[in-house]
C-alpha cells in the first residue's frame, strides 16, 4: 500500500507528494482517514509531486493529510442493469430508484482500438428532420456536431433527434446520453420524456451537470465513451451516443489547466485541448462488433465559430449542423444555416444519384439567392430582373419548406410534430426547383406538413 501526502490545494487541483513508489496517471487516491474522499492523479509537477483532480468536495482535504494509492482508475457500473437508469460519474443513482444492482464495472480509461479494427460507416441514419436528412445526412456509425450560440435551439434539436430516432422509430439499438455541464432541468425533462414514451429501458443516462466541479464535468464525457464502448463490444448492438455539451468538456479542461498554471495555447485554451478531444472522439468509433453513432451539441461562445474550443471539435466530425442566430430571428425553425451544413455522406454512392443531384441544384439556388440578398435589402425584390426574382422566390420557398414543427416543442408552439421521410423530402425539393410552386406565396410553406 503506497502512501503520500497533500502539499497544496488550489481550487479543484490538489498537489500530492509520493517519496517512495510513485502512482500512475489516472490512479485514484483516497484519504487515509476518509476513504470516500477521492483524487485522480492527472500529471506530474516534479519527480516526486503530482497534480491531482479533486473528485469530491475539496473541503475534506487539507495540507499534510495522508493519501493512499488504490492503484485503480475510476470505474463505472456496466451491464443491462444501467439501462433505464440515471447515474453520475461514480455510478451513484440520481433517479431515486435505489441502487443499481450490477456486479460488473469498467474503468473509464481503456485501450483505444487499432485502425485495422475500425469500420467506416456507409449507411444513412434517417432522423425525419428535413434540413438534416437532405443537407447533412447522418451516417450510421458516424459523428455529428450541432453547433450554435446560446438559445438558438441546440438542445431542442438534439432532443428531437432522440425522439425521432429512439422513440418514434422504436429503434432497437442501445442509447447512451451524456450530460456534460448542462442544466439539471433539461436532464430531468429528457428523463421524463423517455419514461413516458416507453423507451427508457433502452437508454443509459450519465450526468455531470453544470453545478458540478470541473473535474467531474471533465471526466463525465470520458465515462460516457466507456459506457458506449461496453455496449458496442459486449451486447454487439448499435449504440447511439448523445453528448450535451461537448464545449463544456473543453471548458472544464481549460478551468483545470488554469489552476495548474499551464501555459495556454495561442487560442487561449489549454495546450492539451487537441489531445483531449482526440482521446474522447477516437473512442466513439464503430468496429465489427457494432456501430457507435455520436450526436453532440457544441455551444458556440458569442456566436463565434472561429473560437478555438469550437474549432477543436470539427476535425472529428462526419456531419456538421450550424444553427444561425439570424435565421432564428427570422422565425425559421430549426434555425439552421442551410449552406453551412456539411456531411461526408453526401456522396453519390451513399445517398444515391437522385438525392445528390437535387442537393447540388438546391445549393446552387441558395448561393445565387444569397448574392441577391443585399440588393433586396436595399431596393426590394421588385427591382430584380424577372429571372432573379424567380431565383429569389424559389429560394425563399425552399428555405421555408425546410422549417419544421417538432414533436418535443408541441407544448410550446401548439403545432403538431412532423416526421418527414427522406424520399418525400427529395421529391418535394425537386418539385420546388422545377418551378411547380412558383405561383404560391413563400409564406405558405412555413412549417408545412406535406406538399402532396
Amino acid at each position: 500500500m503506497t502512501k503520500g501526502k497533500i502539499i497544496s490545494i488550489k481550487g479543484q487541483i490538489v498537489e500530492a507528494e509520493f517519496l517512495e513508489e510513485k502512482p500512475a496517471v489516472h490512479d485514484i487516491l483516497i484519504l487515509e482517514e476518509d476513504p470516500e474522499s477521492k483524487l485522480e492523479v492527472y500529471s506530474s509537477s516534479s519527480p516526486s509531486t503530482f497534480y491531482c483532480l479533486a473528485l469530491t468536495p475539496v473541503s475534506r482535504f487539507f495540507r499534510g493529510a495522508v493519501l493512499i494509492n488504490t492503484g485503480e482508475a475510476i470505474k463505472i457500473p456496466v451491464g443491462e442493469e444501467v439501462l433505464g437508469r440515471v447515474m453520475n460519474l461514480f455510478g451513484v443513482p440520481q433517479d431515486g430508484q435505489g441502487e443499481i444492482k450490477t456486479t460488473a464495472s469498467r474503468p473509464i480509461f481503456t485501450r483505444q482500438i487499432s485502425l485495422e479494427e475500425i469500420v467506416t460507416p456507409q449507411a444513412i441514419l434517417e432522423t425525419g428532420i428535413r434540413a438534416i436528412d437532405f443537407f447533412s445526412p447522418i451516417l450510421k456509425g458516424g459523428k455529428v456536431g450541432l453547433f450554435g450560440g446560446a438559445g438558438v435551439g441546440k438542445t431542442v434539436l438534439l432532443t428531437e433527434i432522440i425522439h425521432n430516432v429512439v422513440i418514434l422509430s422504436k429503434n432497437k439499438s442501445v442509447s447512451v446520453f451524456v450530460g456534460v455541464g448542462e442544466r439539471t432541468r433539461e436532464g430531468q425533462e429528457l428523463y421524463e420524456q423517455l419514461k413516458q414514451s416507453g423507451v427508457l429501458s433502452q437508454v443509459a443516462l450519465l450526468y455531470g451537470q453544470m453545478g458540478e466541479n470541473p473535474a467531474i464535468r471533465f471526466r463525465t464525457a470520458i465515462a460516457g465513451a466507456a459506457l458506449a464502448e461496453y455496449f458496442r463490444d459486449q451486447t454487439k448492438k448499435d449504440v447511439l451516443t448523445f453528448i450535451d455539451n461537448t464545449f463544456r468538456f473543453a471548458q472544464a479542461g481549460y478551468e483545470l489547466s488554469t489552476l495548474m498554471n499551464a501555459i495556454p495555447s495561442e487560442g487561449g485554451y489549454q495546450a492539451t485541448l487537441g489531445s483531449e478531444m482526440s482521446a474522447l472522439h477516437e473512442r466513439l468509433v464503430s468496429n465489427s462488433q457494432g456501430s457507435v453513432t455520436s450526436i453532440e451539441a457544441i455551444y458556440v461562445p458569442s456566436d463565434d465559430l472561429t473560437d478555438y474550443g469550437v474549432q477543436s471539435v470539427f476535425p472529428f466530425l462526419d456531419s456538421t449542423v450550424v444553427l444561425s442566430r439570424s435565421v432564428y430571428q427570422q422565425g425559421r425553425f430549426p434555425a439552421v444555416d442551410l449552406l453551412s451544413l456539411t456531411s461526408s455522406a453526401l456522396d453519390i454512392e451513399i445517398v444515391g444519384k437522385d438525392h445528390y443531384e437535387t442537393l447540388i441544384a438546391a445549393q446552387n439556388l441558395l448561393k445565387k439567392a444569397n448574392t441577391l440578398e443585399r440588393i433586396v435589402s436595399l431596393i426590394g425584390a421588385g427591382e430584380l430582373s424577372a429571372d432573379d426574382q424567380q431565383i429569389y422566390r424559389r429560394a425563399e420557398i425552399l428555405k421555408n419548406y425546410m422549417t419544421q414543427s417538432f414533436f418535443v416543442t408541441e407544448g410550446q408552439t401548439g403545432r403538431k410534430g412532423v416526421y418527414s421521410p427522406l424520399k418525400e423530402v427529395v421529391a418535394d425539393v425537386r418539385d420546388i426547383l422545377s418551378g411547380k410552386y412558383d405561383d404560391r406565396q413563400p409564406e405558405e410553406f412555413l412549417f408545412v406538413e406535406h406538399l402532396k
